[in-house]
């Protein structure tokens, strides 16, 4: 590392912007939790997968982006949304399959997308928005733009072709993208040591001569300036790099899973003392930037706007059935389902009528 990227790691992030830091996370976790109670309710339906434990990774590696890069994750993707920006009632929306969601509802928990904040979605498929990302990164190339994109994906995509692929084209093309390898230790229940012949994954980058690099995804402000440092040489010299940032889901894979079975009581209780939040607030006390009773103000207004989320996604309306096709589909797709009822047996298409206007 030079003496200039050294200096660099020894900044600290202003007293106003440290706090819109310190409540994006606290912003997260909430979300995250009262998105857990609600799937118990009844009211989320599908997967659903919490990123409880890893707000700074996800608040320190969007906060530093511009207005212009673009945003790509995987399905652990409501922290990524609300990090963006997305209104917490449009994300909890989503969750509820309501139309004001960021999807319009047709999306859920696996699909959020923002795309007028540069957000192009959660991907359900381990591994499968890397190709895409790496489209979209040539894009920007191909347009001579002078933005970046920061793609998000877990450990386990690492040990996917997709990921090995996207690397290679990313430097020979010499494209604007900085992966960021969430590491959260597991890959469902398959830690990581168990299932990557090298599991010091930033180490994969040198492969196709592509800088990497490992932060303390904990720490709110080491994430922030080494994102901020990658991304900006993206954009400024065309470099792609790759950042594994070490953090821990306090909860299971998705809200189906306890995550007892794979991991130990002392295990998970090692890393909730390293919470990145508590971790975070302590250091702003420490600096004078923050007492405890702006940080319990903050965290009181912080669950007083998760509530009103709740409530107004409850009572949103639901997508329009004749939608469900839109985007998916070129325009005229109706015409390709005619012939669909005409062959199939009598009856069998009741009811489904709504595929046709």
């Amino acid at each position: 590392m030079s003496k200039a990227e050294k200096a660099q790691e020894a900044r600290t992030l202003a007293p106003e912007h440290a706090l819109a830091v310190l409540r994006g996370m606290i912003l997260i976790r909430r979300f995250e939790e009262r998105a857990e109670e609600q799937y118990t309710r009844a009211r989320i339906g599908g997967y659903c997968h919490l990123a409880i434990g890893e707000e700074a990774s996800n608040v320190g590696a969007i906060d530093p982006l511009t207005d212009d890069d673009y945003v790509f994750t995987s399905y652990r993707d409501h922290g990524t949304a609300l990090a963006v920006g997305s209104p917490p009632a449009a994300v909890m929306a989503e969750l509820f399959g309501r139309a004001t969601g960021v999807a319009g509802g047709y999306g859920g928990s696996m699909h959020m997308l923002d795309v007028e904040r540069h957000f192009l979605g959660g991907w359900g498929i381990v591994g499968g928005h890397l190709p895409i990302a790496v489209g979209a990164a040539l894009a920007l190339d191909y347009r001579d733009e002078s933005a970046a994109e920061l793609c998000q994906l877990g450990d386990g995509a690492t040990n996917t072709g997709a990921f090995h692929e996207a690397l290679n084209l990313a430097e020979i093309w010499n494209l604007p993208i900085v992966f960021q390898v969430i590491n959260n230790q597991y890959g469902m229940g398959t830690n990581v040591e168990q299932a990557s012949a090298e599991p010091e994954i930033y180490k994969r980058a040198a492969a196709y001569r592509i800088h990497g690099e490992r932060v303390d995804g904990n720490d709110v402000e080491e994430v922030w300036f080494a994102t901020d440092r990658l991304m900006r040489r993206a954009r400024d010299e065309r470099k792609p790099a790759l950042i594994e940032t070490m953090t821990y889901r306090w909860r299971g894979h998705s809200v189906a899973d306890a995550g007892k079975v794979y991991r130990s009581p002392d295990e998970v209780e090692a890393w909730k003392e390293r919470d990145p939040i508590v971790r975070y607030a302590a250091i702003l006390m420490d600096r004078g930037v923050l007492d405890e009773e702006a940080l319990a103000a903050m965290r009181k207004d912080v669950a007083q706007e998760i509530s009103e989320a709740i409530s107004e996604a409850a009572s949103a309306p639901v997508p329009d059935p004749d939608g469900l096709y839109t985007h998916v589909y070129a325009p005229g797709w109706e015409e390709q389902f005619v012939h669909m009822d005409q062959a199939g047996p009598f009856g069998e298409r009741e009811g489904t009528k709504h595929w046709r206007k």
